[in-house]
């Protein structure tokens, strides 16, 4: 008879070993877009210079809790990316068994054994297979969102005050999750002192802003990151474009469509306070991130997950039992499948394998120019900048002659470019879907343009008649390509 200990030491070690296998072959992979614009260089500097505020990239409200967590193991193990990931990995580990803990808590009045649904739905999401191993606060913050609701509701409300501190140093939206627990305390329950234990999280933060406001003298890091995610983020069209975002990521994409119909099937069976507490919870994380954000990532969503899956599979319970599992192994299924297929609509790469198309693309691009144009100026816009100045990220070995493209491909900001000060040229695929989306219909993607802030890449006859560039090298991969472009005037480097 195995113990109760020794179930949860197997099923822990085994979400591992399955991560850890899962990832192999990409542990190396060198750092995307926001790893290396943002959460790394912060790291690094935490562990080069003990500077909370970061000064190597632009400081923002982030908090450093996910930072500070990489230069300590950076000091015990030393710095590379293997070490990163592997240490957002065994991160990833620990929130995957504790969301199985969560499935298992909300399910026990279900059939079936529905927590097992819910814990593969989670390991087979496209988004949760590329966040588990990425540099980013996304999934550190699932972990201790789901620990801190398993906690509240073991009635642990000292330990869960704590979590739910580490918490928000982690990422400041999920201010909301201790807002709803003091809340229900108080209001629902009458628990006065114990939700005031709640104050800890807000103080926590509140210090934290204190200290980025001393150091940068604004409250969010700098004025265009205020600008961007609250100030633009407010405007109408953008909310609207928000929630549509948010409905197509949790109740549309990939295989989600399937649970949104369990859940119109049996939403009667998601009764009960741990459930109203579970929802209320992810209905705030959810509001928060939509109002909130001018990027709309998808990656926001990650602490609303377990809980969303864990109501996919209790509610599939009103269905028969062959009708239950055709339509969860079809989910399943979809999910796989959207690791690898790029959806027709506007996506981050980081939600599926498009990241390691546009990383591995980048990598041959780097060094291909430090074997061959090493002494060459090379021109390109972020974040492709970054990774050929600095070595750290895992493109080139040494820094290469940059001039930097301001603002991105556009053909606006090529006209600021003296064609004199650059020898090469370097253009990409960005944040549009790749080639057969469906913004390859004019006015489709006139009407995005109007909601979105899109990166669209000047011409090959534009950059040719604004700069004498043409193109004389492509690599493509996944749809995504990046291009080499030189004077007419030179030769071929």
């Amino acid at each position: 008879m195995v113990s109760r200990r020794a179930s949860h030491l197997i099923f822990f070690f085994a979400f591992a070993l399955l991560l850890l296998a899962m990832h192999w072959p990409l542990l190396t992979l060198p750092f995307h877009w926001d790893e290396m614009g943002q959460f790394v260089p912060a790291a690094l500097d935490l562990y080069r210079d003990g500077a909370w505020v970061p000064h190597s990239t632009l400081p923002n409200v982030h908090p450093p809790g996910v930072m500070l967590l990489l230069a300590v193991v950076w000091k015990i193990f030393g710095f590379s990316i293997l070490s990163s990931r592997l240490t957002m990995l065994a991160i990833a580990t620990v929130g995957v068994y504790l969301s199985f803990l969560l499935a298992i808590r909300l399910s026990r009045k279900s059939p079936d054994a529905p927590a097992i649904a819910a814990v593969v739905f989670l390991i087979a999401a496209p988004l949760i297979y590329t966040q588990s191993m990425m540099v980013l606060l996304d999934m550190p913050a699932m972990t201790l969102t789901v620990l801190s609701l398993l906690l509240f509701l073991d009635e642990r409300y000292a330990a869960c005050a704590l979590a739910a501190t580490a918490l928000v140093l982690v990422k400041e939206t999920a201010i909301t999750t201790p807002m709803v627990f003091a809340a229900w305390l108080w209001f629902r329950e009458k628990r006065f002192r114990q939700a005031l234990y709640f104050l800890a999280p807000a103080v926590a933060l509140s210090l934290w802003l204190l200290e980025l406001h001393h150091a940068t003298g604004n409250w969010l890091g700098n004025a265009e990151f205020a600008r961007f995610n609250v100030n633009q983020s407010l405007g109408f069209s953008h909310i609207v474009y928000a929630i549509g975002r948010r409905i197509y990521a949790l109740f549309l994409s990939d295989g989600h469509f399937l649970g949104a119909a369990a859940l119109i099937a049996g939403w009667r069976l998601l009764h009960g306070k741990e459930w109203t507490i579970a929802g209320l919870v992810a209905m705030a994380q959810t509001a928060v991130v939509t109002l909130l954000g001018g990027a709309v990532l998808d990656r926001y969503m990650l602490p609303v997950l377990p809980i969303l899956y864990a109501a996919f599979a209790v509610a599939a319970s009103a269905w028969a039992r062959p009708v239950r599992l055709c339509v969860q192994a079809s989910m399943v299924t979809l999910f796989v499948v959207g690791w690898f297929w790029n959806p027709p609509v506007p996506f981050p790469y980081e939600n599926n394998l498009a990241m390691v198309d546009f990383v591995r693309l980048q990598q041959t691009a780097a060094e291909y120019l430090e074997d061959h144009a090493a002494a060459q100026r090379i021109a390109t816009a972020w974040p492709f900048s970054d990774a050929i100045l600095h070595p750290e990220f895992g493109y080139v070995r040494q820094p290469l002659n940059l001039t930097a493209v301001a603002g991105g491909v556009r053909l606006t900001n090529l006209e600021q470019l003296n064609p004199k000060d650059f020898d090469i040229l370097v253009l990409y695929s960005a944040d549009w879907p790749v080639k057969g989306g469906l913004l390859d219909i004019h006015p489709l993607r006139s009407l995005a343009s109007s909601f979105l802030d899109p990166n669209i890449n000047a011409t090959d006859d534009e950059i040719r008649a604004t700069l004498g560039f043409v193109p004389v090298l492509r690599w493509t991969r996944g749809g995504q390509w990046i291009e080499i472009y030189e004077s007419i005037a030179q030769p071929h480097p």
